[in-house]
């Protein structure tokens, strides 16, 4: 067991991080739609073509795109991050939250699941603040405009990176290793922290929390209801305001949960001790 743990700290990305989803801040408008429009017209096609809902936006942007004249490309896409719009605090967040676990003898590792593009998130303010963000991606041809989605990341398949998260397996193709057994885990998944915002994430939140990590669901300022339900249903264990500020609630939170985690860890570390010293008296006497 390290005597330093690693606690990781996961993120959905749309409405956690930022207010909106990521293809309303400039991608949309470019295309003189309304969000309401866009989404609209894609849930349609999707219903009509009976296609799987990550697969049908994926096809609908790139669809609409060429309808329109925009080359679909991956410099477009990550041009469209720098418009994204962060909850407070969110861009000091990661510096603050990693000097704070220093001090208290923890490592802290964030990482993205989420079922956006990985392209957008990457041309982002945040984007050197992680370890891996797993999300959607595209193929590009050789003119570097995109044809077919390589990855794509639906709610529930969301969990699966959990489980690479905590063995250590970044690579998103390799399906061999993150299913094998092993003896000891990169991280424990009492060391994790998952953050989301709503019924998307609700496969990832309750696999964390049953399997004692700690599970939160972020909701913007007066809209609690949004996700009162998931803590009433026990699908998270706190519920919490849209506000990485230092002093914010989800600031004093998240410290608590980092200093029960380091405790919990400390304690494990102590019984493993005296359980290698027992078993060395015993062997001494015999």
């Amino acid at each position: 067991m390290r005597k330093k743990p690693t606690i990781a700290f996961m993120y959905d990305f749309d409405k956690t991080l930022c207010d909106q989803d990521m293809q309303d801040y400039a991608f949309i408008p470019n295309l003189n739609m309304t969000s309401e429009e866009f989404w609209g017209e894609t849930e349609a096609f999707r219903k009509k073509n009976y296609m799987e809902g990550i697969l049908g936006y994926m096809y609908y942007m790139m669809y609409k795109c060429k309808e329109k004249g925009i080359p679909f490309t991956q410099e477009y896409l990550r041009s469209l991050g720098k418009n994204i719009n962060f909850y407070k605090g969110v861009q000091n967040w990661f510096k603050r939250i990693n000097q704070y676990g220093e001090s208290i003898g923890v490592n802290i590792e964030h990482y993205i699941i989420s079922s956006g593009l990985k392209d957008i998130i990457d041309g982002s303010a945040i984007k050197d603040e992680f370890k891996k963000v797993f999300a959607c991606q595209y193929y590009f041809d050789e003119k570097g405009e995109a044809v077919w989605p390589k990855i794509a990341i639906n709610y529930t398949q969301k969990t699966q990176y959990i489980f690479r998260i905590s063995k250590g397996i970044y690579d998103e193709t390799d399906n061999k290793k993150v299913n094998e057994k092993m003896s000891e885990r990169v991280v424990s998944y009492q060391n994790m922290l998952y953050f989301g915002d709503g019924i998307t994430d609700i496969p990832c939140m309750t696999f964390v929390k049953k399997q004692g990590g700690t599970s939160i669901a972020i909701y913007p300022k007066g809209k609690k209801s949004k996700v009162t339900n998931l803590l009433l249903d026990n699908r998270v264990n706190y519920i919490c305001p849209a506000d990485y500020q230092e002093g914010s609630d989800l600031d004093a939170l998240v410290k608590c949960i980092l200093q029960e985690m380091k405790l919990s860890h400390t304690l494990q570390l102590k019984q493993k001790q005296q359980r290698s010293r027992e078993s060395k008296n015993a062997e001494a006497k015999n």
